[in-house]
């Protein structure tokens, strides 16, 4: 019975996943409310785990509930990258309820308690800015007693919390950025997400806060850059709030500073991109994937490039050309593999072309469609991974072969329009012509074809 109930959450899951944003919104606010008025009815958790995917694409307005107000000041930080330890500016995502329980059962049970039921009836009767006003007035209460109670026994705090070590040092991170709620909610709005541009009039705004930041809060101030960094579109402008701030244009002075910690985020993020594409293998791998994590990372280096200068002794610069030689060695080896993979589903035979005496399976066809995939989907990043010269060379071989296997394909459908193993390759040659070439190149493909079967008939 219980195997059952999973499998029907996990459909569920699947179906929400699918929901538009809009609709997503809206079944989401309906649930929240829901809950906040106690109903029993509903799998809340359930459908807000099916919805979350979808409200956090595409950065939809959420009920402000008690707990996500008061999550406001550190909100920008929270993620769910799972981790092996404890990374300065990022909060894990799971720390936040075993915090939330903590504060509310031991720490502050009398205060929480208070908050918890004057916020769910401000929000419940719609009056959100009062609810708002409300929330802030418990950030400082709920700073000062969690810095006091991570001061004093530790080991008590990581016992409430799970036993998780890294989550005494959220905890710590959330009071700091509650203490300094106001001033964070301020910057929260100068920068509605997502930021397309971090212009000039932005970065000056920012700067602003951070100088007033520097006077009240000094150790929050490091923690603006960040904030900003996880409210762009393009979170490498984020650095020229460093270059700005130091008035430095190279890596190693900015390094050196406390706003160095946007680049040091920047180079965890590529890091975990590293990582993902290290363990990639070959033949089981989702070659969209590997696209999408080599990408990213090209796109990340190229930009911290350009956003600042490099020193060749500096220590970002030294862990940005090793990574590249690092993500291009990787590549590389996938490129030397790939005309193996797609000769292996289109066999030439010496002197006389292609060869069509025996059919493909068709889990070699489907590892020739990824590798293709892989070369023609890496052509405009390749140069920023360190593997554009190989990438050119294996695809010009790749475009080259194929040509070649159409002409012979074609020529043997006029030969024999019923060839069975030449049918069976058109639909094939017609894919990896889409990839390689394009769908017009295909749709050629397909029209020649039919036009020799027509003139052989």
């Amino acid at each position: 019975m219980p195997m059952m109930q999973n499998d029907k959450t996990e459909l569920l899951k699947a179906f929400l996943a699918g929901l538009p944003g809009a609709a997503a919104s809206r079944l989401a606010m309906a649930v929240e409310v829901d809950r906040l008025m106690d109903g029993r009815a509903l799998p809340h958790e359930d459908i807000l785990d099916g919805l979350r995917p979808v409200l956090r694409r595409d950065h939809y307005d959420r009920t402000p509930t008690p707990l996500r107000l008061f999550c406001r000041p550190f909100q920008d930080l929270l993620s769910c990258v799972p981790r092996t330890a404890k990374q300065k500016a990022v909060i894990a995502r799971g720390t936040l309820v075993p915090a939330w329980n903590w504060i509310r059962n031991d720490l502050l049970p009398e205060e929480a308690a208070a908050y918890v039921a004057e916020c769910r009836a401000l929000v419940l009767a719609h009056r959100h800015d009062e609810a708002l006003a409300r929330a802030a007035q418990f950030w400082p209460l709920a700073a000062d007693a969690m810095t006091r109670a991570v001061s004093g026994s530790r080991e008590t705090v990581r016992t409430a919390l799970g036993g998780d070590a890294a989550a005494v040092n959220d905890v710590a991170e959330m009071a700091l950025l509650l203490s300094a709620g106001e001033a964070m909610e301020n910057l929260a709005k100068i920068l509605p997400v997502p930021v397309p541009v971090f212009n000039e009039q932005l970065v000056w705004q920012v700067r602003e806060i951070y100088d007033q930041m520097v006077k009240s809060h000094p150790d929050v101030a490091p923690y603006v850059a960040v904030v900003a960094m996880n409210r762009l579109a393009k979170p490498w402008e984020a650095l020229r709030l460093p270059l700005l701030v130091t008035r430095h244009s190279d890596d190693t002075l900015i390094a050196q500073t406390d706003m160095g910690l946007v680049g040091e985020i920047l180079f965890a993020r590529m890091d975990a991109l590293k990582a993902s594409i290290q363990i990639t293998r070959h033949p089981l791998f989702d070659a969209q994937r590997l696209l999408d994590d080599v990408k990213t990372f090209a796109d990340l280096s190229s930009h911290i490039v350009k956003e600042i200068e490099l020193k060749r002794e500096g220590d970002w610069a030294k862990r940005l050309m090793a990574e590249r030689v690092m993500i291009g060695n990787i590549m590389e080896t996938f490129m030397d593999r790939a005309p193996k993979e797609v000769g292996a589903v289109l066999p030439m035979a010496k002197g006389t072309g292609a060869d069509f005496s025996k059919p493909c399976n068709a889990e070699k066809q489907e590892m020739a469609v990824r590798y293709a995939r892989l070369v023609a989907g890496s052509r405009n990043f390749a140069a920023a991974a360190s593997f554009a010269a190989k990438q050119k060379a294996i695809y010009e071989d790749l475009c080259t072969s194929l040509k070649r296997y159409n002409d012979d394909l074609v020529k043997a459908l006029k030969a024999d329009p019923q060839h069975a193993v030449a049918n069976a390759q058109l639909q094939l040659c017609a894919e990896l012509s889409a990839i390689l070439f394009s769908e017009e190149e295909a749709e050629l493909l397909r029209r020649r074809a039919r036009a020799a079967q027509s003139a052989a008939a």
